[in-house]
């Protein structure tokens, strides 16, 4: 696929896909969608870790409002079912590390995009905007499903129903990012995590994902059992004796992926 709405660059097994329409704040449009699903898709036989961000100053303002499939014109219901569920379960079964560089401001289903991604770390001057009701909508993209889980019920209630703005400090205070990093230490600091995470025990990262993602309808006896099956797994794997092999020799293991 031409790409004509994102960029895709691949180096040192690290992906990014960088949302690229910063003339309109990086707003989501059928074409954006469909571009960042193929993409997803495309990158994860290739690349060991992948990052999600956004051109010029913000991150993505949402669903592009004067889109030609918008502006009251638009199947909501369809295009959630059809393009951003998809897109949002794309990224959250991706089995590599999956990253958002929130760069600036992230509203709306650009927030929710955003939290699907693995780790969030964001620019001290960003923000997550929560801003459906403004409109007479409720949050989608995923957002009602990973907001309470990453900040709890009460925040999550408070930031759909007010609409305000959640600074970066905040949004890591509450739990709902990773990180939030100065603007100028910024692009090097997600780099350098996303370099951490392309020399690391790829297999070991899959088996982190499916663990902590069955933990959310298994009882506890299950996850024992999911976390000795996955655990049983990566004690097999070259990667594992080579990390205890560094331990013993102190110095840094060399990873594999395998």
């Amino acid at each position: 696929m031409q790409y004509e709405t994102i960029q895709l660059s691949e180096a040192d097994g690290i992906a990014v896909l960088t949302l690229d329409r910063p003339d309109h704040l990086n707003a989501m449009t059928t074409q954006m969608r469909a571009e960042l699903l193929h993409a997803v898709k495309d990158v994860q036989a290739r690349a060991k870790v992948l990052v999600l961000t956004g051109a010029g100053r913000a991150f993505c303002s949402g669903q592009d409002l004067g889109d030609a499939a918008s502006a009251g014109r638009i199947d909501l219901e369809r295009a959630l079912r059809d393009e951003y569920g998809p897109l949002i379960l794309a990224l959250d079964e991706c089995p590599i590390p999956t990253i958002a560089a929130v760069n600036g401001a992230a509203a709306g289903a650009g927030a929710n995009v955003a939290l699907a991604c693995d780790v969030v770390i964001a620019a001290e001057s960003a923000y997550f905007l929560q801003a459906f009701t403004r409109i007479g909508l409720i949050p989608d993209a995923g957002g009602t499903w990973s907001m309470p889980r990453r900040m709890g019920l009460a925040k999550a209630m408070g930031a759909s129903l007010f609409a305000e703005r959640i600074p970066a400090a905040k949004a890591e205070a509450w739990g709902l990012i990773w990180e939030a990093v100065p603007d100028a230490e910024f692009e090097a600091h997600w780099r350098g995590r996303a370099a951490h995470l392309a020399q690391g025990p790829t297999m070991a990262y899959r088996a982190v994902k499916e663990a902590l993602r069955a933990s959310d309808t298994n009882t506890l006896s299950e996850q024992l059992n999911v976390e000795a099956h996955l655990q049983g797994k990566c004690g097999h794997s070259r990667d594992f004796k080579e990390g205890v092999l560094a331990f013993t020799e102190k110095r840094a293991a060399k990873f594999e992926g395998r």
